[in-house]
């Protein structure tokens, strides 16, 4: 069969009312399905358009736009003289040896080298995280039991 014969077919089917036409000949088989006219069918853009930017912004999206800008603007961790720890396995994270022990550590506890921080779980193993540095808990990034990645910032050290 050649592509006018196939074109001719296609033009049958339009034209009658026929929803699905299958034709064999020999090794060579062909569907024909014509789809109602009610449907729609979309097409799915596989760029991602930009955005168009709007003519006028109103008093809400001002308002976010500006404590959005307002956050970038605050100074980063080693700008204010903190040291990210940060996690060297990707696993999850416990700030206990068990669920009904005490912390390692706490928010404003001073560490010291080698003190174990937390444990990371990695594959059923229990991974201690060890402190590389002395100084004071800052902050804890990350709640216990939550995922990390590796290189997730775990710990705010000032030093």
């Amino acid at each position: 069969m050649n592509l006018n014969e196939i074109k001719q077919l296609i033009d049958i089917v339009n034209s009658s009312d026929l929803q699905e036409t299958i034709i064999e000949e020999g090794a060579f088989k062909i569907t024909l399905r014509k789809y109602s006219t009610g449907t729609t069918t979309q097409m799915i853009p596989t760029v991602p358009a930009t955005p168009a930017a709007p003519a006028e912004t109103s008093a809400p999206a001002q308002a976010s736009a500006i404590g959005l800008s307002a956050e970038a603007d605050q100074p980063s961790p080693a700008a204010s003289g903190l040291i990210e720890i940060c996690s060297p396995i990707v696993g999850t994270f416990y700030r206990s040896a068990s669920p009904d022990a005490a912390p390692f550590i706490n928010v404003n506890d001073s560490i010291q080298k080698g003190d174990v921080l937390c444990i990371i779980e990695a594959m059923k193993l229990m991974n201690e995280i060890e402190a590389e540095m002395s100084g004071t808990v800052v902050e804890i990034l990350v709640e216990n039991g939550q995922p990390v990645e590796y290189n997730q910032p775990l710990f705010r050290v000032k030093p």
